[in-house]
């Protein structure tokens, strides 16, 4: 029987807090086509996956295994799957860079013959740099090394130029080329609308995981240098209200993607099916036409409304404690619209939420000053855009996503 990752993972991290909610928030793939493990971006929904060689985890022990998921998720966290690579691609001192920016935190977790800096070929490489670092080390130190080597756990000879190992080096796993136990394959494949998306998840997942961690007053082997790192790079970044805006009409047009026979797959030719994508999203804008929200919110946003209008298909929603139907116009691409306000009357989101479950939309929109009860649950993801004073003072409190308006 093989190994279920997944029955695992309470008892692999039942220490570690941190890690344990960034897991809860990860899809887990059992594969045999990579050696080990390796954690990459779903380039169809835009999700995060961690893939994991059930044989080769019932090959190494419970400590191990937990040094092997925090390696992965720390490579989430680090930002090596969402940022952009090097100038010259994917390649073997980039791959190894980025190990040796982890595995110095967690080398007590390790399988035998990983990269860490202290130790063997990297005895002379301080702990705790960042990827970028160590990179430019790599380069002084092996400037022969060529692009376009072994992929991590391919089991491939290092190319010439490779570093030779020094005397007491740890010696390499079976199938793990130049010290590496995991897979990178993918990074990078993903186009720039998919990164984007991943990168606020991620945002997302580290800021659930450090709110659970502040709760429990407990961040298991996270060390207060990576948690402040953490912090400050993730779940301390603030974002401009567009980029979000923007992200969010993204996470509805990547679930509209279909595997097509006529699309040719780019890693797999004639092999797998490609992805044809059908980008436009159609979204629902309630516009609340209260006093309330100014008419310098609704220029600013009818402005943004008027460049994500080439993306998607939107729909214009006026309410107040009704939907005016007849008011009601769908904004297309390359329109543009005067920003009139139609009403002025009370506030009541039951109205537009109603419309909007019933007439099954891709996303709601719902542009406010947040004062008004809180209404029914909403079929289809619902983000509020408001100002500061309604952000820091809503009537009501909800766990979906409120962008402040500046």
């Amino acid at each position: 029987m093989s190994f279920d990752l997944n029955k695992h993972i309470y008892r692999l991290l039942q220490d570690e807090p941190f890690f344990a909610a960034l897991s809860r928030q990860i899809d887990k793939r059992m594969t045999r086509t990579v050696p080990t493990a390796g954690v990459g971006v779903n380039k169809s929904t835009g999700y995060f996956e961690l893939y994991y060689n059930p044989d080769y985890f019932e090959s190494i022990s419970d400590k191990e295994k937990s040094g092997v998921l925090k390696h992965e998720f720390y490579h989430l966290i680090f930002e090596h799957v969402t940022d952009r690579l090097p100038a010259a691609g994917m390649s073997i001192p980039w791959n190894i860079a980025t190990d040796l920016a982890i595995n110095g935190f967690i080398r007590e977790y390790l399988p035998a013959g990983c990269c860490v800096p202290g130790e063997g070929d990297f005895a002379n490489f301080p702990e705790g740099l960042t990827a970028e670092a160590y990179f430019e080390m790599l380069k002084k130190n092996n400037p022969q090394q060529k692009k376009g080597g072994p992929s991590d756990g391919d089991g491939s000879e290092p190319q010439e130029g490779a570093p030779e190992p020094q005397e007491g080096a740890p010696e390499p796993q079976e199938g793990s080329g130049n010290g590496q136990f995991d897979s990178h394959d993918s990074w990078g494949e993903h186009d720039a609308q998919t990164k984007e998306i991943a990168k606020e998840r991620l945002r997302e997942m580290a800021k659930k995981a450090s709110e659970e961690c502040s709760k429990s007053s407990s961040w298991g082997s996270v060390s207060s240098q990576l948690r402040e790192r953490i912090m400050e790079k993730l779940v301390g970044t603030t974002m401009d209200w567009k980029k979000l805006l923007r992200y969010f009409v993204r996470t509805s047009q990547v679930s509209s993607k279909k595997s097509s026979i006529k699309t040719i797959n780019r890693r797999y030719p004639y092999i797998h099916a490609g992805k044809k994508a059908h980008r436009q999203a159609r979204i629902a804008v309630s516009i609340d036409q209260s006093g309330s929200v100014s008419d310098s919110m609704l220029a600013a946003f009818f402005s943004e409304l008027e460049a994500l209008a080439k993306i998607a298909e939107f729909v214009v929603i006026p309410f107040d404690d009704e939907v005016f139907e007849s008011e009601i116009f769908v904004w297309k691409k390359g329109q543009r619209r005067k920003h009139d306000r139609v009403f002025r009357g009370g506030t009541n989101f039951d109205a537009p939420t109603e419309y909007v479950n019933k007439h099954g939309f891709d996303g709601h929109i719902v542009l406010t000053d947040m004062y008004a009860p809180m209404p029914r649950a909403s079929k289809c993801q619902r983000v509020w855009l408001t100002d500061k004073a309604g952000a820091e003072n809503p009537y009501f409190k909800t766990k979906e996503r409120v962008l402040v308006l500046r």
